[in-house]
């Protein structure tokens, strides 16, 4: 398959004026990191979207109570440090000192607990914390209190959940908003903040170092230890073009490039100013998410037809290229290299035949099937485009929508049927890390309406995963996860499509570059 075929860069794919003459001077130049992101910002709230893009414009901005290492074990980061009390029932926490937002205020324990009660109503694992939480409650600004029905063993695990959905910590009054609709006013404690004058969507995202961040003594590992920004400002700026990119990182006009194009990967490689490494070393998972609320995917037997037909090498090679180092397939909804990984191979043979079959057994009446899609948005656009050919093949009747990524976000809340402008199938990617845990995957929970797009219900795997978490040994807590597992590829509320790395590329004079699925700013320096 041509690669190249299925890729529509867009419109607006120059360089912004001021990437060739910056009007900050020489010196400011030298303390600005220039960064090319994996797509655009078109929403800024990290609780309301679980995009990966927002995800890593929160952490620019929020801090968060726990944090995890490269073991992935949850440190204290804003917290100094916490009690276990009442065997388990009761949790105390209490806030490193001289926290500020962005704004001047200080961080009480008030915004800690309004914004975990946010992020629980829209997480999977905050939700089973919900679960649990009898009563949160301040004892004064820095220190605060978790009363729990019974032990919740993970929630360390739950506050330090990295990557997407991470419980930020936001002033009260922006906690405050109905966790449905988006906050718009970006004010955090972190070590960068967010200049809204200059956002652009479509064009520029600017942070600015807060002076008023105070980072741990720590090493900085992950989003955990201490976050020391070196660089003045961090501009993100949004190339949709994958050639102007190229050229713009080999000319020194920026400065690191998350998700070079694997057609550029060669050419970059020859330029002795870049180089290229894969800080992801985990990898993202590749995946089509269907409607189960609305026709056609409300009949699990058409679902299933669907999930028959995916060839995965045909989705890697279109979205990640011919280089099989970077790729490799993965037939289970937890990914490869993490503890509940379970090959399925005869839920997904990867045969058009016998989707065909499936599908006429099923009774398909030529519903309509949209496919939302990105053009801007090379990891994921093609992705779509093999998905849209593949169910044309066995007779399904595609409308392949395709926008900006934007669009695409803002369009999978809808509930409505596609006649109203709902959708069928979306794409997406995520990291293994997300997708590795049952408490933290949306992938397997079947919460329907209160869970991720799609909104698959099924009441035997949330008690699959009540057992998870409920279980006495790793032995237990394993046998439920493959269940789990199983069931949750056998109903085809997601599909996968394989598993890969990336390599990002930054000009040689950076040094400092965290390994983690997110491209954080901090400890980055130019030499």
């Amino acid at each position: 398959m041509d690669r190249r075929t299925l890729l529509r860069t867009g419109a607006g794919a120059a360089l912004m004026g001021g990437l060739a003459a910056p009007a900050l001077g020489q010196d400011m130049r030298a303390r600005t990191l220039r960064f090319v992101p994996q797509a655009n910002l078109a929403s800024l709230d990290p609780i309301w979207t679980t995009a990966t893009v927002t995800g890593n414009h929160g952490y620019n901005v929020f801090d968060t109570l726990y944090a995890v290492d490269a073991s992935n074990t949850p440190r204290p980061q804003m917290a100094e440090g916490h009690e276990v009390l009442d065997d388990g029932k009761r949790w105390r926490f209490r806030l490193r000192d001289g926290l500020r937002f962005h704004d001047g205020e200080p961080v009480r324990a008030a915004d800690c607990i309004a914004s975990i009660r946010r992020w629980t109503v829209r997480d999977p694992f905050g939700q089973l914390l919900a679960r649990a939480t009898a009563e949160w409650r301040a004892i004064d600004d820095r220190s605060f209190e978790l009363r729990l029905h019974k032990p919740f063993p993970l929630i360390l695990a739950a506050l330090s959940k990295p990557d997407a959905s991470v419980c930020f910590i936001m002033p009260e009054r922006l906690a405050a908003t109905d966790p449905m609709r988006a906050v718009t006013e970006m004010i955090g404690s972190g070590p960068y903040r967010f200049l809204a004058g200059e956002y652009n969507s479509g064009s520029r995202v600017v942070y600015e170092k807060f002076d008023g961040y105070v980072p741990r003594q720590e090493p900085p590992e992950r989003a955990s230890g201490g976050k020391v920004a070196h660089m003045q400002r961090v501009e993100w700026n949004i190339i949709t073009d994958p050639s102007t990119a190229a050229g713009a990182l080999i000319n020194g006009e920026v400065d690191w490039w998350e998700r070079p194009l694997p057609d550029l990967q060669s050419m970059l490689a020859r330029s002795r100013e870049i180089r290229r490494e894969i800080l992801d070393v985990e990898g993202r998972m590749a995946l089509m998410r269907l409607n189960c609320l609305q026709p056609p995917f409300d009949d699990v037997r058409l679902r299933r037809a669907v999930r028959l037909s995916v060839i995965q090498e045909n989705y890697m090679r279109a979205a990640q290229g011919d280089d099989t180092s970077v790729w490799t397939d993965t037939r289970s909804l937890f990914p490869k290299r993490t503890p509940y990984y379970k090959d399925n191979p005869d839920l997904m043979p990867g045969s058009l035949d016998a989707a065909r079959a499936a599908l006429k057994e099923a009774g398909y009446g030529g519903a309509k099937v949209v496919i939302i899609n990105p053009t801007d948005y090379p990891d994921i656009g093609p992705l779509g485009q093999v998905t849209g050919d593949a169910l044309r093949r066995i007779g399904m009747n595609v409308d392949l929508a395709e926008s900006d990524w934007g669009t695409v976000i803002q369009r999978r809340n809808s509930r409505e049927p596609v006649e109203k402008g709902g959708w069928s199938i979306f794409h997406t990617t995520g990291t293994s890390n997300t997708y590795g845990s049952p408490a933290m995957s949306p992938l397997i929970r079947g919460q329907g309406e209160a869970g991720w797009f799609g909104w698959w219900k099924s009441e035997r795997a949330e008690a699959l995963t009540a057992e998870w978490i409920d279980a006495p040994d790793e032995a237990s807590r394993g046998r439920a996860a493959e269940a789990l597992g199983r069931l949750a590829l056998e109903d085809v509320a997601t599909i996968p499509l394989g598993q890969f790395t990336i390599r990002t590329a930054f000009r040689r004079n950076l040094t400092g570059l965290l390994e983690a699925s997110t491209p954080f700013p901090w400890n980055v320096r130019r030499t």
